[in-house]
């Protein structure tokens, strides 16, 4: 598997984790489980993207796994998805009000 698709897979998962969290510290920002996953997922492989193009010691070789670079896309896609979730939630609740 390439390491730019192991890269991907890590920042989405991470991202969906990141969203659940986000969701579940602030039930004002919470979409419910599934928006939290969603929008968490969606903010992790996109953020984790363009982290990966800004600093790219974050990105592996495709022979290498890189212990150091995975934790480097777990903490940007977790990070990036958390803050999706977050602005979704914010928008959710100022359009609601």
């Amino acid at each position: 598997m390439s390491g730019m698709l192991i890269n991907l897979i890590v920042q989405i998962i991470a991202g969906a984790i990141g969203g659940n969290v986000a969701g579940g510290a602030s039930k004002d920002l919470s979409l419910g489980t599934a928006g939290n996953t969603i929008a968490g997922a969606i903010g992790g492989g996109v953020g984790g993207q363009i982290l990966t193009a800004l600093v790219p010691m974050l990105s592996q070789s495709a022979g290498n796994i890189d212990i150091g670079a995975l934790v480097g896309q777990f903490a940007g896609g977790g990070v990036a998805g958390a803050i999706l979730t977050a602005i979704v939630g914010m928008i959710k609740n100022k359009a609601a009000a």
